[in-house]
């Protein structure tokens, strides 16, 4: 049977809806003093890229960037195999006080960003960690909420929601598919 897919977002609403979302993290804030984004390895660091870059732009500012890989810190990671590829985290900034923006492309269960929380809680105390995600698919198993989402849909346990980034997938896209 044929894999059924269906697009949520093309290149171009991708690219829209991050430089919303960009506007919406500089709203929240209260501009850009003391901001950091994280995202989360491995298609959150790509898609936090672009926000800073939207931001930079727009604010005529340098945001921080970083990533975070939060293979260690998965309450899984026992399911996940003997030897899990590990991603590099990279926080070259100390985080104390700061507004820290975790960036991610899917939120569903809410589990790797309480995984991101314990990596962050490593590496220092923020003012505030608040929570962005170019789609949110609803399902939660934790009480973990976004703070900026680029769009919201509708997704049933049978399907995936697979984001395309061109730096790793050679095209942009957001794409609903049916689980094999």
């Amino acid at each position: 049977m044929p894999d059924r897919q269906s697009i949520v977002l093309d290149a171009r609403a991708m690219d829209r809806t991050l430089r919303r979302m960009a506007d919406e993290i500089v709203e929240l804030n209260d501009g850009t003093d003391d901001l950091i984004l994280v995202g989360i390895q491995r298609r959150g660091v790509q898609l936090a890229a672009r926000i800073v870059s939207s931001i930079n732009a727009r604010e005529g500012v340098e945001v921080p960037t970083g990533a975070l890989d939060i293979t260690l810190y998965r309450d899984d990671l026992q399911t996940v195999g003997p030897r899990p590829v590990v991603g590099a985290t990279d926080l070259p900034w100390a985080l104390d006080g700061k507004a820290v923006i975790i960036v991610d492309d899917v939120l569903y269960t809410g589990r790797t960003i309480r995984a991101a929380l314990d990596e962050l809680a490593d590496f220092g105390r923020p003012r505030r960690i608040a929570l962005a995600v170019l789609i949110d698919r609803g399902g939660r198993e934790l009480p973990i909420q976004p703070d900026v989402v680029g769009k919201t849909v509708e997704v049933g346990h049978n399907q995936r929601v697979d984001v395309l980034v061109s730096e790793l997938d050679e095209k942009d896209a957001v794409i609903i598919a049916e689980r094999q």
